[in-house]
């Protein structure tokens, strides 16, 4: 059953004193590029880094004494672990969590900074939640699910409050989708007040349970998933958020890797905001030119901005090279005095920037008097990485 008004004018009301109104930001580039008036909904500036407190301080709340004097357990890598723990040692609960035992230690470290108890068992996320489980079921412990409960969805529909009463003349709102819980709040707070306005959810497409559950009209699991958008991966969907997002979500659409890279770039560049690539997959899809039907103003959702440091590094490498703005050639010089000079100045009169220079005699089937050179550059985008192919091929290089 759809959660109602009433309830989520209950849950606005609770999360007041405790949550942030996260702000509202426009975003020039994205207009630009989709045509119309686009606008940020930033929750990766909520506390703890995503919208995950909304639903789980919602749902922690509504425990009954005796559920509370017996803790509260969960099963996370990272962002619902974190909304789980800062909310139940707000309302002075204990908590555990299970991690896997390849949880990123900056997120293992801010779960236990939030007052969890924090236990990695597991390879998988799907592992973990097994361990909580069986946690719960020994010692009466309440499993906080991530997103398939009434009051997870309920907790998350004021992100679309909020939208609604900032945006009030919004057309679309685009959210990221995972589990489901924060575009079936997010819908069925949206639907409530402007019934006309469309709401879109996307997917990594190397993790999209949606679709095909959409098909078959129930939840079906994926068979496979392999994604940076680890926030959102999740093998299918939930009753609960499944019976939402089939009668009020208008469309459902999944955007490829070098799109989420390449969001989390712009975010970075032209906002001057740290998003995870499952945060920033709301903007992947406005970055395609007429993929989408956009009645505006639009409203995308950046759901987190929980990004390891280390990866970090990856993403934005990754994004460059998504844009067209970092190229790696390999190529081969004749190994003599003069050979690597004349490589570079070519690569300087292409107007390339050099970032990395690697020197091999070993390298490929070089031959004699050959060495192979890799130059990592930093190119304008997709025609002046082929000008700079075409001025090695010219110099008789051959990358």
């Amino acid at each position: 059953m759809v959660i109602t008004s009433a309830q989520i004018d209950e849950v606005v009301a609770m999360l007041a004193p405790v949550m942030r109104r996260t702000p509202m930001v426009a975003s020039r580039a994205l207009s630009d590029m989709c045509g119309a008036d686009v606008w940020l909904k930033c929750e990766n500036l909520q506390r703890t880094g995503s919208f995950k407190p909304r639903g789980a301080y919602r749902r922690i709340a509504g425990l009954t004494d005796a559920e509370r004097a017996r803790g509260v357990v969960a099963a996370s890598a990272g962002n619902h672990a974190q909304g789980v723990v800062w909310s139940a040692t707000t309302l002075g609960i204990t908590s555990r969590v299970y991690m896997p035992t390849g949880a990123s230690l900056p997120k293992v470290t801010a779960t236990r900074a939030y007052g969890a108890e924090v236990v990695l068992e597991g390879e998988i996320i799907d592992e973990s939640l097994v361990a909580a489980q069986a946690f719960s079921e020994e010692t009466g412990a309440v499993l906080i699910h991530p997103f398939d409960h009434a009051d997870i969805v309920a907790g998350q529909a004021t992100v679309g409050v909020e939208i609604a009463e900032q945006m009030p003349d919004v057309g679309t709102v685009v959210v990221p989708l995972g589990g489901g819980g924060l575009l079936a709040g997010v819908a069925a707070a949206i639907k409530s007040v402007r019934p006309q306005t469309r709401v879109v959810g996307v997917q990594a497409a190397a993790a999209a349970a949606w679709p095909g559950s959409i098909a078959a009209g129930t939840p079906t699991r994926v068979a496979e998933m392999n994604t940076m958008a680890d926030g959102i991966a999740v093998a299918m969907p939930g009753a609960v958020t499944f019976a939402h997002v089939d009668e009020l979500v208008d469309e459902i659409v999944t955007v490829g890797e070098d799109l989420i890279s390449r969001a989390v770039l712009l975010m970075l560049e032209r906002a001057k905001l740290l998003v995870e690539p499952g945060g920033a997959v709301a903007v992947a899809a406005l970055m395609e030119p007429g993929a989408l039907a956009l009645p505006g103003p639009v409203c995308a959702v950046l759901s987190g901005g929980n990004v390891d440091p280390l990866l970090l590094s990856h993403l934005t490498t990754h994004g460059l090279q998504a844009a067209g703005r970092y190229l790696t050639v390999a190529v081969t010089v004749p190994d003599r005095p003069g050979g690597l000079a004349m490589l570079l100045e070519t690569l300087r009169d292409s107007g390339a920037s050099v970032v990395d220079v690697i020197h091999s005699r070993v390298a490929g089937e070089l031959r004699l008097g050959e060495v192979q050179v890799t130059v990592s550059l930093e190119t304008r985008g997709p025609e002046h990485q082929a000008m700079v192919r075409e001025a090695l091929r010219s110099a008789g290089f051959f990358d």
